[in-house]
């Protein structure tokens, strides 16, 4: 058995705080030192090997920069996910080669059902997003079209070529309207906005819930978390209890999710809403040109390393901005303006000199 499909095997079967995460860091870097020939390299040139980690925060970060440059992989891939592209256009998309797609299935498909359906609902779907036929190099669609498929319930897409079929989706919430179904709606955040401004208002059945993917990008004009939850209630009638955003990306097969709605069936409703990981998934906050760690509460650069992501690289950073939320959380509060932070840009050229 490979490492990827063992990982695979033990997050299928991990509870909340069973998962040894120093031990399968340590496993995770010396595959990926020994089969990613970009990353041993880049790696030497920082004087690191499995031999002198004494930790997993010892484990060198590649910026998700580096995704454009070179093809971070341990193996020939299964699937190729590409970034939007909306930042460097089409020439600058990142690729992330995934080469054992049945690890990134394990991953978000436990992680998603801890956060969406902590009470074992099964709801049928409908998918702001276009199916995984239309969009095969989207990792966000195929993460949703697992969901579909290990619900069992019917799920339906209401976007393609055309960007999303704002009245045929209205339609069909009509429908579950008139008949008190609840339902799963889920895609991009702006997905959403565009929903809210665009249609009237309806009630969808009690228990429906909202899973919405991303901040601000895409959108006309930006909208508050606050204000996103009361059109969700306003335009939707689903509670802000049952409102989930997810925080993912291209670069890594992990997602994290906010616990408000895992939190009110664990009867911890006065929780602060945040974003938290699966246990294979961790995250530091670190000062944007030293790389080290910031003072607890304090704005910094999230470096994510995910277990996950044993196919290519562990360890990334990004240029997302976030501050600690409890013992267990994150808060993203942006993205760096301007040109690339200079840990990111001294990481990038370690990697391509």
């Amino acid at each position: 058995m490979s490492l990827e499909a063992e990982l695979a095997a033990v997050i299928r079967g991990t509870g909340d705080d069973a998962f040894p995460f120093e031990a399968w860091a340590a496993r995770v870097f010396a595959h990926q030192f020994g089969c990613n020939a970009p990353y041993r390299a880049f790696c030497e040139r920082r004087g690191v090997t499995p031999a002198t980690i004494a930790s997993w925060e010892d484990v060198p970060p590649v910026p998700t920069a580096a995704f454009r440059h070179a093809d971070l992989t341990c193996g020939p891939p299964e699937a190729v996910f590409l970034t939007s592209g909306t930042s460097g256009g089409a020439e600058g998309r990142g690729r992330h080669l995934v080469p054992y797609l049945d690890l990134y299935r394990a991953s978000a498909l436990t992680t998603f059902t801890r956060f969406l359906l902590p009470d074992g609902a099964r709801l049928p779907a409908l998918f702001l997003l276009p199916p995984a036929s239309e969009r095969p190099e989207s990792s966000l669609v195929r993460m949703c079209d697992w969901v579909a498929a290990e619900s069992g319930a019917d799920a339906e897409w209401f976007a393609g070529v055309n960007g999303l079929d704002v009245r045929r989706l209205v339609e069909r919430l009509r429908e579950l309207e008139a008949c008190g179904e609840a339902v799963l709606l889920a895609g991009p955040t702006a997905g959403f906005t565009r929903l809210f401004t665009e249609t009237p208002a309806v009630r969808l059945g009690p228990a429906s819930r909202v899973m919405d993917t991303g901040g601000a990008k895409g959108m006309p004009r930006p909208m508050s978390r606050a204000g996103f939850l009361r059109a969700c209630w306003t335009q939707l009638g689903v509670a802000g209890y049952f409102c989930v955003n997810e925080y993912g990306m291209t670069e890594l097969c992990s997602q994290r999710y906010e616990s408000v709605l895992r939190d009110r069936f664990a009867g911890d409703s006065l929780a602060p809403r945040r974003l938290v990981a699966p246990p294979w998934l961790r995250t530091r906050v670190l000062d944007p040109d030293t790389l080290a760690p910031v003072p607890a509460g304090t704005v910094g650069l999230l470096c994510h390393h995910d277990l996950a992501n044993a196919g290519s690289v562990s360890a990334v950073l990004t240029e997302d901005l976030g501050r600690v939320v409890g013992d267990d959380g994150i808060t993203v509060v942006g993205r760096v303006p301007g040109a690339a932070p200079r840990g990111c840009g001294l990481l990038l050229a370690d990697l391509v000199p």
